[in-house]
């Protein structure tokens, strides 16, 4: 049965990570029927394990609901789980691209959040109909009043009857639902003009290709219609189409105003582009919806197996799970000291946590991941332009004229006691004060702009830590801007080791050369000869500790006589080590390479 178009509602629910999203997508899923009951479980939209343990949501998942309303009338009900987390905001805008509304949820007993103000903006910018929800009122610490208080003076929305609920127990479950028929508009879509769908999302199934999850806005879509891809230009037939239940159920076709998948032999991800246009290739429109601003890369890291001959398997591993995330980048890279791998691309450190906790787990791999960085931008004196993502492609000093890193703008929130905390954690990174806002008489949002590479290493960690877990963060990236940055190496026996060198501010070089140091000579071994361990800015050398050799006593066996005697032994026992020298290399184990991350981590205490 068709359902008619003044009928439809396309909402999404968008609130901070830990806020109850999914939990109360299961509410509503089961007040539905949309799920047998027999398959409901806890985060039942949350499809990999890694979402069940972590209680994060990664992928954005759409599901098709039935709901007979108060008024007597079946209304379809398109819902779409979004995550929470900063990194994965794209998936956000993404979601409501493809709304008309959205429940915008907030925590009874935290508030206002960072993600929940971001969110809420993103909302506004694509003119959705948003519906302030209170979640966890069950909770004995919920001050509903100071949350309503909070939605207003934050975020700017009417709050007076913001809808009251418990995704935990299922109250105003129904009410949610009355409020989503009420409010949120149905679709504007013509059915009778030519077809244009937005791909919203793309997954690869292993049987049948790639699965398109599309939002019809005009026109409509069934098996057999011949398609064309408006930015890429490749023409398909449909082989099969329907809507998500979560699981696919096959329909005979999709109509204006209706979310849902479309099947069509596509053989990899790399064929689809996210934001794409679908039309008729027999009558296609004229004129291209409005896309996605396409997802870059921000972090980058170097991915070596701990075994060599495992290389073809990472290569293989990468390029399957690609097929499922697209928003991770990587191309071959090799490394002196850790032989062949890979450079990945990622879009913050808990992508590339997940990215990597994902090729050890499904793939069973063991791997050793570099220190983690940002993109450089690099104007040589020559006037080229280069961008850099590791410290080993930086060209020489004399070459650079002008050095820029990427700054982003920090949206943090916390309760006013902690404010302090926030302001000296922003300084030790080189933060530059913009301003503070005052939300209520305890909270306060601190904006800072500061370098994006300040940030991936342990700055959601020291917020954490120093707001007793109450700080929350939020950050966009505002541009490149010059920094006094140089490279700082690393050399074992003289010889650099380009996995250890990395781009630092000139202010902090030597107290970071000097940590890493001493932090490297308690993890390299001894050797039968002497190590020299240095730490150089520019060929400088600025910093030097020395592994002292294992020594055999070569004058054990002689009992008393002549001096000359043990002098001869132990001046043999010095040439030796020396010839060991030269031709010897150190073996570096694994955990040094992560004594970086770990240096960085200390100095900043």
């Amino acid at each position: 049965m068709t359902i008619p178009q003044e009928r439809i509602r396309n909402f999404c629910i968008i609130a901070h990570i830990d806020h109850g999203k999914s939990t109360f997508a299961d509410r509503l899923l089961e007040y539905t029927h949309a799920v047998d009951e027999r398959k409901i479980k806890e985060q039942t939209l949350d499809t990999m394990d890694i979402e069940r343990e972590r209680g994060i949501t990664i992928k954005s998942v759409s599901v098709r609901m039935e709901y007979s309303a108060d008024d007597g009338q079946l209304y379809m009900l398109n819902l779409i789980d979004t995550p929470g987390h900063v990194d994965f905001s794209y998936e956000v805008s993404r979601s409501m691209a493809a709304c008309e509304g959205a429940l915008l949820l907030v925590d009874a007993a935290q508030g206002v959040e960072a993600q929940t103000l971001a969110n809420a903006y993103k909302a506004l910018e694509q003119n959705l109909e948003i519906i302030p929800v209170i979640n966890k009122v069950d909770l004995p610490a919920a001050d509903v009043p100071s949350v309503r208080s909070q939605i207003e003076d934050v975020i700017g929305l009417p709050a007076d009857d913001a809808l009251l609920v418990s995704a935990k127990t299922g109250l105003g479950t129904r009410e949610t639902l009355e409020r989503v028929i009420k409010l949120i508009p149905p679709p504007s879509g013509k059915l009778q003009a030519p077809l244009r769908a937005l791909i919203f999302d793309a997954v690869y199934n292993v049987y049948r290709g790639v699965v398109v999850y599309l939002r019809v806005v005009d026109g409509s879509i069934g098996p057999g219609q011949k398609i064309v891809f408006m930015a890429t230009g490749a023409r398909y037939e449909v082989s099969e189409v329907g809507s998500l239940h979560p699981d696919m159920v096959p329909r005979e076709g999709l109509f204006a105003g209706e979310v849902g998948y479309l099947i069509c032999n596509i053989k990899t991800l790399k064929d689809t582009r996210i934001g794409d246009t679908v039309t008729s290739a027999e009558k296609p429109a004229e004129q291209a919806l409005h896309g996605y601003e396409e997802v870059k890369p921000v972090v980058f890291s170097g991915m070596y197996p701990a075994v060599a001959t495992d290389y073809d398997e990472l290569r293989d591993a990468l390029e399957k799970l690609q097929l499922n995330d697209s928003s991770f980048q990587y191309h071959a890279d090799s490394s002196d000291a850790l032989g062949l791998g890979f450079r990945l691309g990622f879009l913050g450190l808990l992508h590339m946590e997940i990215v990597q906790e994902r090729l050890e787990r499904e793939f069973g791999l063991t791997l050793v991941t570099t220190m983690p960085n940002v993109a450089y931008v690099i104007t040589k004196t020559n006037g080229d332009v280069i961008t850099i993502d590791k410290a080993s492609q930086m060209p020489a000093a004399g070459e650079i004229s002008l050095i820029e890193e990427p700054y982003i703008e920090a949206d943090i929130l916390c309760p006013t006691q902690y404010l302090s905390t926030v302001i000296e954690l922003c300084k030790r990174k080189r933060g530059v004060h913009v301003r503070v806002d005052y939300i209520g008489s305890n909270r306060c949002m601190a904006v800072y702009q500061m370098p994006l590479a300040e940030i991936v290493m342990d700055f959601y960690d020291k917020l954490k830590s120093g707001t007793r877990g109450y700080g929350s963060l939020e950050y966009r990236i505002i541009g490149n801007q010059p920094g006094d940055l140089v490279k700082l190496d690393i050399l074992l026996n003289n010889e650099p080791v380009d996995a250890l060198s990395t781009i630092v501010h000139q202010d902090s070089a030597v107290r970071l050369g000097r940590a890493l140091a001493q932090k490297l000579r308690k993890l390299i071994p001894r050797q039968q000869y002497e190590v020299a361990i240095q730490a150089a800015i520019n060929r400088k050398i600025i910093v030097r500790e020395t592994i002292s050799p294992l020594r055999k006593n070569v004058t054990a066996k002689c009992y008393g006589g002549d001096i000359t005697r043990k002098r001869k032994l132990l001046e043999k026992q010095r040439e030796g080590k020396k010839r060991m020298k030269q031709i010897g290399t150190v073996e570096v184990p694994q955990e040094a390479f992560m004594a970086l991350l770990r240096v960085k981590e200390d100095d900043n205490d």
